[in-house]
């Protein structure tokens, strides 16, 4: 990103507010259906990093390392990837289409995942991203409450290296 892009970006987070003081822009209506499946999934793995986590503190308040090692493991994309397709039978057809635009954007795949894997959990996340930006509160919940239960089950049956 060059100088001129940035302060572009910054000129439109920030605004100066009634009092004249600096404060950050706010924007209403985002074309969710319109937005590049790459930005869906960052939202998507915001949201489900925060929803593992908070989840995790059922069942450990002390550790943070213990927290962190589960939800490293829980939000990889190999377990996001084993998660979104178990659930890929249940996903109405807007949302099967979400998942493909995920899974056809071109990113870098990290050397944790194999290819296949990190392409489906971009897709996981784009639908994740996908509706909770639409705000469709109750799928969302479903979605990954389904898909926490999916990788607990396969946390479980798999012997820690």
């Amino acid at each position: 990103m060059n100088f001129d892009h940035f302060q572009k970006l910054v000129d439109n987070f920030f605004v100066i507010n009634e009092a004249g003081e600096l404060a950050p822009g706010k924007y209403t209506d985002v074309p969710v259906e319109r937005l590049p499946a790459l930005v869906l999934a960052y939202i998507g793995d915001a949201y489900f990093t925060l929803y593992v986590r908070s989840r995790l503190l059922a069942y450990e308040q002390n550790k943070v390392r213990v927290l962190h090692n589960f939800d490293a493991k829980i939000v990889s994309a190999v377990m996001q990837s084993k998660a979104i397709k178990a659930l890929e039978a249940e996903l109405l057809p807007e949302e099967t289409d979400i998942v493909r635009r995920g899974r056809n954007a071109k990113s870098t795949v990290p050397k944790s995942a194999s290819i296949a894997e990190y392409r489906w959990a971009t897709g996981f996340e784009a639908l994740v991203g996908f509706l909770y930006l639409q705000k469709r509160q109750e799928r969302l919940s479903e979605i990954v409450d389904k898909a926490f239960a999916v990788i607990s089950r396969e946390m479980a049956n798999v012997s820690p290296k």
